[in-house]
């Protein structure tokens, strides 16, 4: 299973930042949130000729989750 990493989404919005879409994923892969936030402002930088009033980023979670379960108990029936 691959881990869980995460990816920078360059998003185009209308004025007010509304209506926004998804234009580009950056290509590089971050090992946390925080590390993925912290390279917004550069990514926001190369990203800049995006034909949007308004460009923004959003830090995404991908890659296979491990969840933790816990088997149910089911009454025997008889």
């Amino acid at each position: 299973m691959e881990p869980l990493f995460y990816v920078m989404a360059i998003m185009g919005c209308g004025d007010g930042s509304t209506a926004c879409q998804q234009t580009r994923v950056e290509p590089v892969q971050y090992q946390s949130i925080r590390a993925c936030q912290q390279a917004m402002p550069a990514a926001l930088v190369r990203n800049s000729d995006i034909d949007y009033p308004v460009v923004t980023a959003s830090c995404r979670a991908t890659g296979v989750r491990m969840v933790q379960t816990q088997a149910l108990g089911h009454p025997a029936h008889g």
